[in-house]
Parts: C-alpha cells; structure tokens; sequence
C-alpha cells in the first residue's frame, strides 16, 4: 500500500481553519444595544480580557493559548455607555455605492456594465458625495451626458442619500452572520 492510510481519518475530526484575528469579524454594540462599529477579534479579546464589554453572541470559532480556550464573539456590548455622534461616516467608494443602489442603473434598472454617474454634473459645479453620485449603466450615462436628469428627461429610480452605519454594517460584513440581523436597523 503506496497511499495514505484513509481508514484511520475520522468523518467527524474537526477541519482546521486559520482565523484572521485582524479581520473586521466582531459587532460592537453600545451598552444600549445599539450598533456602534465592527471591531477585529483581538481587539474585541481585549476588550474583553479588560472588562469593558461583555459577550453577547459567539460564532464557531475557537483561539487557543497554552491555558485556554476561548470561543470567538461575533458580538459584544460596551458595559459603559459611548455618547457619539448620530452621524457615523460611511466610506465613499464604488463598492458602497453599487451596493446602496443595488447593483441597479437608477435610470433604466439595468444590471449590466454599470459606471458612476453624476446627477448634477461635475462641469457645472456637482460634487463627487453621497448626494450627487448614483450607479448607472454605460448607456444611459452616455445618452445623460453633460446634463441634469431633468435636462435628459431621465428620472432616478431612488434619489441619491448617504447610507447609515446599519446598512453598511449589514452589506459589508453580515452577509453570512445571522446573529448579527437582530441587532442591525
């Protein structure tokens, strides 16, 4: 027998994964229960380690050290209340906004060879933010061209808004975390 011995492997034996610890994979919710940030495992261990949060939800996963074992949060709660701002700034990028709108052209609903659009153009003093910039197909940027929607007689689907931390919170990372949906807006 040249091979390795198959019979002596179990069904069940667990399958090793590395786990990113710097990876955002860790909801932090205000003592309040509302969603703040998505942390790194480190830093919500440490957190933990330190006392200042507390485990709400746990995945899966496991670290080890030579005296424990610890299962990795998928969410934690601050014990102390963080005051912050209602506005919580959420990246600018095609991604975000692909996702805001659906992967959909906002003039003619195609999904296909999408691009950026400027509502009010650049030209005649638009800014490139969350309220002048929306996902358009290639050919109805073209046919808009230097001019304003209603100019080109195009009409948008849903008008150009900044999205809130929950709904980037909820693209962005809780595509494959349930336990997260009950804590995002």
């Amino acid at each position: 027998m040249n091979g390795p011995d198959t019979d002596s492997v179990s069904p069940t034996a667990p399958v090793r994964v590395a786990v990113n610890l710097n990876a955002p994979r860790v909801l932090v919710l205000n003592a309040s229960y509302e969603p703040l940030h998505v942390t790194s495992t480190k830093r919500a261990i440490t957190l933990l380690q330190y006392g200042v949060a507390e485990v709400i939800e746990e995945s899966d996963d496991v670290v080890r050290s030579p005296s424990t074992v610890m299962f990795i949060p998928s969410v934690i709660r601050l014990r102390r209340y963080i005051r912050r701002p209602r506005i919580h700034p959420i990246p600018f990028n095609r991604r975000n906004l692909l996702r805001r709108d659906n992967y959909t052209c906002q003039y003619c609903g195609s999904k296909q060879d999408l691009t950026l659009d400027h509502v009010q153009p650049r030209s005649r003093g638009g800014r490139h933010n969350w309220e002048n910039v929306v996902i358009a197909c290639r050919d109805c940027n073209q046919r808009k061209g230097d001019r304003t929607p209603d100019e080109a007689a195009m009409p948008l689907h849903c008008r150009p808004h900044a999205p809130s931390f929950g709904f980037y919170a909820q693209g962005q990372f809780a595509e494959d975390r349930v336990e997260w949906h009950k804590y995002l807006p």
